[in-house]
């Protein structure tokens, strides 16, 4: 009768190939875990530059001349911003990006309080861009065409570092003036407070996505990301 040290003798130990693969597997897991740890911990600090950075931005009281401005729509603070910034001969033409189809251009004058004249003669309303790639695309297209130089670019605080970076992708050898709208302060660990957390989280996200598009150019769409050209369209 054999016993159990000659049966082992024609066969491996019990248990004995998992224990030999996971004495082979451990170093890479290892380096997994740390490679993992190590983004956790940059992707947290660059969130956390990112709000200080955001939190900081404060909207000029006296910003110098441009050739034009470009105002993103989301807020009213923004239309008014830059209505206010054409009126005070900041820009000799204001462009709105991202006006829903069925707002026209009485609708928006009425909304702002704009002169009629001053709608009239120079504000160009775009209706085609859906999100911040598609308003990049459109001021392209509109700083091309009256070859403008130097701009000054209205938005929210937060969405100011996505913007300048889409913007500067496309509009050439043109100058961007940010003039960042604060709705509410996020200085002093403000953007700490649960809902602007939520707000800061999200559009952090979006930009590392932008940041991500210089290297493969993804879009958002309703079926997910798609690869596009990360050139606007021709004219």
């Amino acid at each position: 009768m054999k016993g159990p040290r000659e049966q082992n003798l024609t066969g491996s130990m019990p248990g004995g190939d998992e224990s030999g693969v996971a004495r082979r597997h451990a170093p890479w897991l290892r380096l997994s875990g740390f490679a993992l740890l190590g983004l956790c911990i940059l992707f947290v600090g660059g969130f956390a530059l990112f709000s200080t950075h955001v939190s900081r931005l404060s909207t000029p009281s006296n910003p110098p001349g441009a050739d034009a401005i470009i105002v993103l729509t989301g807020g009213q603070a923004r239309l008014d911003a830059a209505i206010g910034l054409l009126k005070s001969g900041k820009g000799k033409r204001l462009l709105i990006s991202g006006v829903h189809p069925d707002a026209n251009r009485d609708d928006l004058r009425a909304v702002t309080g704009g002169d009629k004249k001053l709608f009239s003669c120079c504000v160009d309303i775009d209706h085609a861009a859906l999100d911040t790639i598609g308003n990049a695309e459109e001021s392209a297209k509109w700083v091309r065409v009256h070859d403008y130089a130097k701009i000054i670019l209205v938005t929210n605080n937060y969405h100011m570092p996505r913007s300048l970076l889409e913007m500067g992708r496309l509009l050439g050898n043109a100058v961007l003036d940010p003039y960042p709208v604060v709705n509410t302060r996020l200085d002093d660990g403000r953007w700490l407070q649960p809902q602007a957390l939520r707000v800061l989280f999200t559009e952090y996200n979006k930009y590392l996505l932008a940041l991500a598009r210089g290297v493969v150019p993804l879009r958002p769409t309703a079926n997910g990301l798609a690869v596009v050209s990360a050139t606007a369209a021709p004219n």
